[in-house]
């Protein structure tokens, strides 16, 4: 058994960062459909800004929502661009969404990652 891709959020900008909460990371709800992202589940985020890397969960959040929560909002700050993935176990890669956003959080494009080999 192998872990793969199964999903991603590309560019996201954080809106929101506050220690105060139990931890985890809220994204806007229509981003994690898209993604394929189900509530609660487990994710990695990377910020683009400043090289950090942490695993939470994603929480479903308002359109535009990118929230930084818990030690996570120690991470990053509000501006920063950020990765969010998810993964699967199995034999094989199976299809994995990829789903890029702009500024303000909104989706620009998608394209799915397949498997290349025979």
């Amino acid at each position: 058994m192998r872990t793969f891709i199964a999903s991603k959020l590309h560019g996201l900008c954080a809106t929101a960062a506050g220690v105060e909460y139990h931890g985890s990371v809220t994204i806007d709800r229509n981003l994690m459909d898209m993604a394929g992202i189900e509530p609660y589940e487990q994710v990695h985020v990377v910020n683009l800004t400043n090289g950090n890397r942490w695993v939470t969960y994603a929480i479903p959040g308002d359109a535009g929502v990118f929230e930084l929560n818990g030690g996570g909002a120690l991470l990053g700050e509000v501006g920063h661009r950020f990765i969010v993935m998810t993964y699967r176990i199995g034999h094989r890669l199976e299809p994995a969404q990829v789903i890029f956003t702009d500024e303000n959080n909104l989706c620009t494009d998608g394209l799915m990652y397949a498997e290349a080999r025979p």
